[in-house]
C-alpha cells in the first residue's frame, strides 16, 4: 500500500468553504489507533450537511468527512483488532469531529469499530450504513411491543419519508418481519418502488402535513418516523393503544407540537433512535441480524455507486430530497 492515498478534504478560510479530492499521506491522519484500507463509504443526510458547509458539526479544518465506512485493518495498536480484520464503522461522531471514511485510508479509535459478520460483504454493509443500521434499530423498537413489552401483536406500521435511505430500508425490514406497512411519501412517481420493497399501501405526505387533531382514530401499532414536524404529530395522534413510535429523523422539521392525550389515554411510547451512540454489543446484534432481514439483491437495484469526485457533484441532491434509495462511494473507483 502506497504511503499516499486519495481523500476528500474540506477546508474553510473565513467565509470560503472548499471541498477537494486530493492526495495525502498517512501523516495527515491524526486520530485513533487502528488504520483501515477503506472499501466503501456512503452518503447520508448528515454527510450532505457536512459537505455543504460543515453543518455546524465540524470544528476543525482541514477535515475528512464521511460518517460511515467498511474495510480491512492494515495496522493496529488496539488489542481488539489485528491486520486483516474486516470491520464496519458507523457513528461515534466520525466524519464530524474525527476524520471519516471519504478516504482510501482511515485511522480511528478501535473502540468505534465492529467486526463485520462473515456472511455480510463490505459493500452490503455500506448499502446499509448509518441509514440501514437506524432502520434496523427502529424495526426492533417496533417489534419490542410484542416481545420486550409483552403487548399485543404488531400488525399495522407506518413509515414516513419512505423513499429516503432510512425509510426505504425500514419498509423492507418491517415487511420481512410480517407487518402490514403503509409508506408515506411526497413523491407520487415512487409508488411502484415502495410496493416493490414491501409496502402494502402508499399515502401522499399531504395527508399528514397539516395541523393534527389532539387525538385521532387509532390506525398504527407502530411508526417509524424520519421527518418530524406536523407529519410526526399526526402519526402520534393516529397511533393505537400501546403503540411504539421510533423517531429517527428530522428531514421535515425539528419541531414537534403535540399534546398529552395520546400518551395518557393510549399509553403510546416514543423511542428515540440514537444510532451514532449505540453500544458495541447492540451494534453487533443488529449487524448480525441484517442478513436475515435484508434482501440485498432487491436493495441493490436502488443503489448508485460513485467515486469521490462524483460525490462532490451529487451530494446537494440529498439535501433537496432528490435521492431515492442509497448512494455508495467506492474508494477504489
Amino acid at each position: 500500500m502506497s504511503e499516499t492515498f486519495k481523500a476528500l478534504v474540506l477546508n474553510q478560510d473565513g467565509e470560503t468553504f472548499t471541498r477537494e479530492v486530493k492526495s495525502v499521506d498517512k501523516s495527515f491522519l491524526k486520530h485513533g489507533d487502528v488504520t483501515i484500507k477503506v472499501d466503501y463509504s456512503d452518503l447520508n443526510f448528515k454527510d450532505g450537511m457536512i459537505l455543504k458547509n460543515g453543518g455546524r458539526l465540524v470544528k476543525e479544518f482541514p477535515h475528512i468527512p464521511g460518517i460511515d465506512f467498511s474495510g480491512t485493518v492494515i495496522e493496529s495498536e488496539s488489542e481488539k483488532f489485528k491486520e486483516g480484520d474486516e470491520i464496519i464503522l458507523t457513528g461515534f461522531r466520525v466524519g464530524e469531529i474525527y476524520y471519516g471514511g471519504y478516504s482510501q485510508i482511515a485511522k480511528v479509535d478501535g473502540n468505534f469499530l465492529v467486526k463485520k459478520p462473515k456472511d455480510l460483504s463490505s459493500k452490503q454493509a455500506m448499502m446499509l450504513g448509518t441509514a440501514g443500521f437506524t432502520s434496523l434499530m427502529s424495526a426492533f423498537a417496533i417489534k419490542a411491543r410484542e416481545e420486550l413489552l409483552l403487548g399485543a401483536k404488531v400488525n399495522d406500521v407506518l413509515v414516513t419519508g419512505a423513499t429516503g435511505g432510512v425509510g426505504s430500508v425500514a419498509v423492507m425490514i418491517l415487511n420481512k418481519m410480517g407487518y402490514n406497512v403503509t409508506a408515506v411519501t411526497g413523491k407520487n412517481d415512487k409508488n411502484n418502488y415502495l410496493e416493490s420493497l414491501g409496502a402494502k399501501n402508499v399515502i401522499n405526505r399531504s395527508e399528514f402535513d397539516k395541523d393534527p387533531r389532539p387525538i385521532d382514530k387509532g390506525l398504527w401499532d407502530g411508526v417509524v418516523d424520519t421527518v418530524g414536524g406536523k407529519i410526526l404529530a399526526n402519526a402520534i395522534a393516529q397511533t393505537k393503544s400501546n403503540g411504539i413510535i421510533a423517531v429517527c429523523g428530522n428531514a421535515n422539521s425539528n419541531e414537534l407540537n403535540t399534546n398529552l392525550l395520546p400518551f395518557m389515554l393510549r399509553g403510546i411510547k416514543i423511542w428515540g433512535m440514537d444510532s451514532a451512540g449505540a453500544s458495541i454489543k447492540r451494534r453487533e446484534f443488529v449487524w448480525q441480524a441484517a442478513t436475515d432481514l435484508i434482501d440485498f439483491d432487491l436493495l441493490e437495484k436502488s443503489v448508485q455507486v460513485l467515486s469521490l469526485e462524483e460525490l462532490i457533484e451529487t451530494y446537494p441532491k440529498i439535501l433537496k430530497g432528490e435521492i431515492s434509495g442509497r448512494v455508495l462511494i467506492d474508494l477504489n473507483k
